[in-house]
């Protein structure tokens, strides 16, 4: 095991307070040191047919916090466990942001975070925006390439799927004007990426698509009533889903320069239906029920209709038991949100909308391979009742038979999401492969990399590596798989 070369690397600390931040401690608390480790400790077997790259992002603030600390705040830190003929090594690698080179070379915190007035930060987003673009949300294989994104639209930043070495911010030789929101969607049967933009001013949406070349061949604005906070979207064979929910900045605490959020139930959800490389006057939009969306699980065709899966959030608003500020504040962070289908009829203009299931789940997956196509099978994570973010099982759901199968890791054991990984050479949407995420004991103090056999998740775990350090717990995850590295090697 080896620590990466370089200037000290130094981690943030909780900065004395009348109350502690639980998003800096415990299982929440950032690791200060990357490193490289190989021939991992394995409890069962590693598959020999499972071969790539789990990579995870989330937040690790290098310096300590300057104010309240949010979770969105850290500076993004990608984990990463590449499994090849049985074997395991571990890496971790902070993202090399613009952000991240300014603070590493003033050596403190220069940005305060989404809590806070943003007047002094240094820079922010192209929308002017002003807070701190960290690249820690989410991490998407493209040409070769990750993309570590952000929650509130910003660079998409390149970074190496086996080195994790940043490569930077991701323009798309030139043709990026602007940023990106947190989750664009990779049709693997095209190689395209689709995505969206948003933010305070007009205009407030803009959709676009990534040709398999690497280069933006639509751009198109979407006219909204008035700035929104879209979070995901959907594709199909022939269209993209762009959403218009009804949770929105408050514009009263926007004027003194505060992030606060607004749900307005008097407002309905709206969809956006717009062809894959249409104009934005294309758009079709069909009417809901109030909600929150974060998370697609897919969408596809069927018939004149346009099916939409998500993990839909009714009543996006702070917990009872948060009582002050802070808490308030961070309680949007403990989701609440069931498995919802959504069917618009592209010859009537009708939304008809059901529940799937009543159980609290989200960051859904679905093999990545069939994505804007018709799948069997969906895997989610189980959100614990605690009253910070925590992750305490896994959940598959399959829609042909109508069935859901669970697993918790047990007491005390926390998850990350956990994409499917097709066993080598499997076919598409078959549940023949495997659930992979980073299991953190706070007991034990320690992180493991979970193995589970997709077609027999409440069997527990075939495989469990045991890692070299703690991975704090974060957000999302991908599965990258031997094929798509071809060539690359660290």
């Amino acid at each position: 095991m080896t620590s990466t070369s370089g200037q000290p690397l130094m981690v943030a600390t909780t900065a004395d307070a009348a109350e502690a931040n639980p998003y800096l401690l415990g299982v929440y608390a950032p690791v200060g040191t990357e490193i490289d480790a190989g021939d991992l400790q394995v409890i069962g077997e590693i598959p020999k047919d499972l071969n790539g790259v789990y990579l995870r992002n989330g937040p690790n603030p290098r310096f300590a916090p300057e104010g309240r600390y949010h979770w969105f705040d850290g500076d993004g830190m990608i984990h990463a466990v590449h499994l090849e003929n049985g074997k395991a090594r571990y890496r971790n690698r902070w993202i090399r942001t613009q952000a991240f080179e300014a603070e590493s070379a003033a050596g403190k915190a220069l940005w305060t975070g989404v809590m806070e007035n943003p007047k002094g930060n240094p820079f922010g987003n192209t929308h002017g925006l002003g807070l701190k673009d960290n690249a820690n949300t989410n991490v998407v294989f493209h040409r070769g390439r990750i993309l570590a994104t952000w929650y509130l639209c910003g660079s998409p930043y390149a970074v190496d799927p086996l080195s994790l070495e940043t490569l930077g911010a991701e323009d798309f030789l030139g043709t990026l004007a602007g940023d990106m929101m947190a989750h664009p969607k990779v049709d693997e049967t095209t190689g395209e990426l689709f995505w969206f933009d948003y933010g305070p001013r007009p205009p407030y949406l803009r959709y676009g698509v990534i040709s398999a070349d690497g280069t933006v061949v639509t751009s198109t604005d979407i006219e909204l009533p008035g700035p929104r906070l879209p979070h995901d979207m959907a594709i199909t064979e022939h269209y993209a889903v762009l959403m218009d929910l009804p949770l929105v900045q408050d514009l009263a605490a926007a004027k003194q320069g505060r992030h606060k959020l607004h749900f307005d139930r008097s407002t309905p959800s709206r969809f956006g239906v717009l062809p894959r490389y249409g104009d934005g006057s294309q758009i079709r939009w069909f009417e809901a029920s109030p909600c929150y969306i974060y998370h697609v699980v897919n969408a596809w065709e069927q018939g004149d209709e346009v099916v939409l899966d998500v993990c839909r959030v009714q009543r996006p608003q702070p917990r009872a038991d948060a009582h002050t500020p802070l808490a308030k504040m961070l309680s949007y962070l403990r989701l609440d949100a069931q498995l919802h289908r959504y069917r618009f009829d592209l010859r009537t203009g009708t939304c008809y909308e059901a529940a799937l299931d009543d159980d609290n789940t989200e960051f859904p997956t679905v093999d990545a391979r069939g994505v804007g196509r018709r799948n069997r099978y969906s895997y989610a994570v189980h959100i614990s009742p605690e009253s910070t973010l925590k992750f305490d099982g896994l959940v598959r759901h399959d829609s042909l038979a109508g069935t859901k199968t669970e697993y918790r890791f047990g007491p005390g054991r926390w998850g990350s999401e956990a994409p499917f990984a097709p066993r080598d050479g499997a076919p598409v949407d078959s549940a023949d492969g495997y659930l992979v995420t980073f299991v953190q004991d706070e007991r034990e103090g320690r992180s493991e990399l979970d193995v589970f056999d997709a077609a027999d998740l409440a069997a527990g775990p075939v495989a469990r590596v045991l890692l070299p350090q703690r991975v704090p717990l974060g957000f999302h995850a991908t599965w990258v798989r031997a094929d798509q590295l071809g060539n690359l090697r660290t």
